[in-house]
């Protein structure tokens, strides 16, 4: 299958269609923003790790049961997927207290929590991706109250199998983000990438953060960390 037009350009992918009207391809880039843009930077081989890194969790997800767009891995960087239109609403599941989280509350990070908490956020660039309610997502018409119980539900069965995997990996699962997007039958289905930019992963012994948090606080290390999750992952 060949790339046809681009028809996406986001922060860490570019999006092609192909020959078939339902499928297209996915590019991962090595650019990496945080802070909804204010932060820009590359880090080097990261198109690679995060596009095979995803790949090898979505076809461990549908194992599980969880429907996803990933159809077939093409090359290091490049994965054939369904075509989508995304839901603007996307989901946060937290295992461990961390980020803006314990920002947001004033609290330490590392406190692990007795469940995993859900939150919503609304994804809009020009907003920040605001925190949103059930409520509020209902009423601007992001998803029926079914598409929402039904997110719910499917993000915490990718964390039961992604929590369990990663500890396999000597790793903890400090929190994730995922979204989540619709076929044209109306089904919905885990899309997007699950990689060290959207997942925060700690070192099960250590604490050392391998994900995008180096980045983010330019801690430096960011190129062996993503290679490190990568190793894990691959026993390579």
């Amino acid at each position: 299958m060949e790339k046809k037009e681009m028809i996406y350009e986001g922060k860490a992918k570019k999006v092609y269609s192909t020959d078939d009207e339902n499928l297209c391809i996915v590019s991962y880039k090595d650019d990496a923003t945080a802070f909804n843009g204010l932060k820009k930077g590359t880090i080097a081989g990261k198109g690679a790790v995060n596009n095979r890194m995803s790949n090898m969790i979505m076809k461990l997800l549908e194992k599980e049961g969880v429907a996803t767009h990933y159809v077939e891995e093409l090359s290091d960087r490049d994965t054939v997927v369904k075509k989508v239109k995304i839901v603007p609403l996307e989901v946060i599941v937290r295992n461990i207290s961390a980020g803006s989280f314990a920002k947001r509350y004033g609290v330490e990070e590392g406190i692990e929590f007795t469940e995993p908490t859900v939150e919503f956020s609304y994804k809009n660039d020009a907003l920040g991706d605001p925190l949103i309610n059930s409520s509020h997502a209902y009423a601007l018409g992001l998803a029926t109250k079914e598409e929402i119980e039904k997110k719910k539900k499917t993000a915490l069965k990718v964390n039961e199998v992604m929590k369990k995997y990663f500890y396999t990996l000597g790793i903890k699962l400090v929190d994730f983000k995922i979204e989540f997007g619709k076929l044209p039958d109306g089904k919905i289905i885990l899309a997007d990438e699950i990689s060290p930019d959207t997942c925060r992963l700690w070192d099960l012994k250590t604490n050392e953060k391998l994900d995008k948090d180096r980045f983010r606080r330019d801690m430096g290390g960011v190129e062996e960390a993503y290679n490190e999750v990568f190793r894990r992952l691959t026993n390579e």
